[in-house]
């Protein structure tokens, strides 16, 4: 292997081996850091076994379930992932609490030109307190905005699913 393979090799595993992209994190780290009011933590991957992973609704791999710890006490969880839009995909983040209770979630990156109001606060606020026993259905219990109808179906879908995830983990002590 010449020094050429050296230096390419090098940062790629870098990136590998910090998970996120760098804009991403960044965006991560300001969101938990204002979320669990906290200055300083612990960011580390949460395994899922292959084998528990097949029958999950929502797509895990070591890069997007995370465990938040500050002083080795666990505070809580992040998930990051994407969802569809129109022609797209968007990157957004859920936070929860050790009882894997939605706390905050958050469109850290939409790419449309149209439907970016699901990134809005009060649209957001109504996920917060939602848990692995709730049943999220677009246009019932969860609130619709013309205009961001894919995007709004898209992300209530996903966290419908995490939640199902989350469910099924817990139940075989994996969470």
């Amino acid at each position: 292997m010449n020094i050429k393979h050296i230096l390419f090799l090098v940062p790629s595993l870098l990136l590998i081996s910090s998970g996120l992209p760098k804009a991403i994190q960044k965006k991560v780290d300001s969101e938990i850091k204002e979320t669990f009011h906290i200055e300083t933590f612990e960011f580390s991957g949460v395994s899922i076994p292959l084998e528990q992973r097949k029958d999950l609704p929502s797509k895990f791999g070591n890069d997007n379930l995370f465990e938040i710890k500050s002083k080795d006490s666990l505070l809580g969880y992040a998930y990051v992932s994407k969802a569809p839009s129109k022609t797209d995909n968007f990157d957004y983040l859920v936070l929860l609490d050790p009882e894997l209770i939605i706390i905050k979630t958050k469109v850290l990156v939409y790419r449309e030109d149209y439907g970016g109001e699901i990134g809005s606060k009060r649209w957001l606020k109504q996920f917060i307190g939602k848990t692995q026993n709730d049943d999220l259905r677009y246009g019932d219990n969860i609130v619709a905005i013309s205009g961001a109808t894919i995007s709004v179906k898209s992300f209530t879908d996903a966290i419908n699913n995490l939640l199902i995830s989350l469910k099924k983990l817990h139940s075989k002590n994996i969470l």
